[in-house]
């Protein structure tokens, strides 16, 4: 039992389990799924298509904090990514036709990959700290968004650019196998190359990883792009179960909840060895606790005071130096010989 303990997936999946296990006992249908259409529906289906985006971020934003990093613009870039997506799709009359869906989505990727490289020059070539060259972007990506939908809400009517976020693939959401794709992208370069070796050693120790031969500064340049592809398609996915584009709201704190899945789900935010399955539990632990959240009914003015104090306690929990402290208070409270026979032998 000891070694499940240890387990770095352990207190994250345990989490998970009582806030799905919750769920059930307030609403007994909750774990049930039905078909419609050649389709399934549920409240776990909803649970993964809606944590898809935040799943993407928080990939990309794994990567990132491995090397020791951060990126606070994640959010902007999901804002961009579905502005450029919809303006595209808007200016044409005939907004189902496969070649214009096709270069929107293109045009939002690749524009994705421009702000990611942007962010990555200024920490790795500039030398900038990266909450400040990224803080750059969350402030400036978010007006850009603006400035690209005028102010104004974009609204499409294309069907083919809505199966993105909201169509079905073999009676599930098209937007689990995007999830599904990137993440098996990350796990064959980090796990299955020396990619995952590089950018561990480069969180841990910058310079002897450049002594060593490891050319960090490419190592991290890559990263930033990665997780402005993410970003990327985390606003292609939103925008398009929606079928518009809002620059001011869209991805708004996503950047945040993109941190607290990575902590969750067991990577340090000083940089080093990462863990990218514990990342997709931490981000649907906190999609499972904004699910339970609407579900019972917490009034929206504290939605957030209530979902902070529950992320303070899953960290909690996860902390070992936190568990052996309340185990050794406890140990003091119910054992006080104990404690002075130990102070005499000591």
């Amino acid at each position: 039992m000891g070694k499940w303990v240890k387990h770095h997936l352990f207190w994250p999946l345990s989490v998970l389990a009582a806030l799905l296990l919750f769920n059930l006992f307030y609403s007994p249908d909750f774990f049930s799924i039905t078909m419609h259409d050649g389709h399934l529906y549920g409240s776990l289906i909803d649970i993964l298509n809606f944590g898809a985006p935040l799943i993407l971020v928080a990939i990309g934003m794994t990567l990132v904090v491995a090397t020791g990093g951060i990126d606070l613009s994640v959010g902007s870039v999901v804002a961009i990514s579905g502005a450029i997506a919809c303006l595209t799709i808007s200016k044409s009359a005939e907004q189902n036709a496969f070649s214009l869906v096709l270069t929107a989505i293109l045009l939002s990727i690749g524009l994705s990959l421009v702000l990611g490289a942007w962010n990555g020059l200024l920490v790795s070539q500039i030398g900038i700290q990266p909450i400040i060259a990224t803080l750059i972007l969350m402030v400036a990506g978010r007006g850009i968004a603006q400035l690209i939908t005028g102010g104004q809400i974009i609204t499409i009517t294309s069907k083919s650019y809505s199966y993105i976020g909201s169509g079905s693939l073999a009676t599930l959401p098209f937007s689990i196998f995007i999830v599904v794709a990137m993440l098996s992208i990350a796990l064959l370069l980090t796990r299955k190359t020396a990619l995952g070796l590089f950018i561990e050693s480069v969180g841990c120790n910058r310079v002897a990883s450049l002594m060593a031969g490891i050319r960090s500064k490419w190592v991290m340049l890559s990263v930033y792009i990665f997780c402005g592809l993410c970003a990327g398609l985390a606003g292609l996915l939103l925008s398009s179960n929606v079928s518009s584009a809002d620059g001011n709201n869209a991805g708004l704190w996503y950047e945040l909840d993109a941190i607290l899945a990575v902590v969750i789900g067991g990577t340090s935010l000083n940089g080093g060895r990462f863990y990218m399955t514990g990342t997709v539990v931490g981000a649907l632990i906190i999609q499972t606790l904004t699910t339970t959240i609407y579900m019972i009914g917490v009034p929206p003015e504290i939605t957030l005071v209530v979902k902070a104090v529950v992320v303070l306690a899953v960290c909690l929990i996860q902390s070992e130096a936190f568990r052996q402290a309340i185990a050794a208070r406890w140990r003091t409270r119910h054992y006080p010989l104990q404690k002075e026979v130990t102070r005499h032998v000591s």
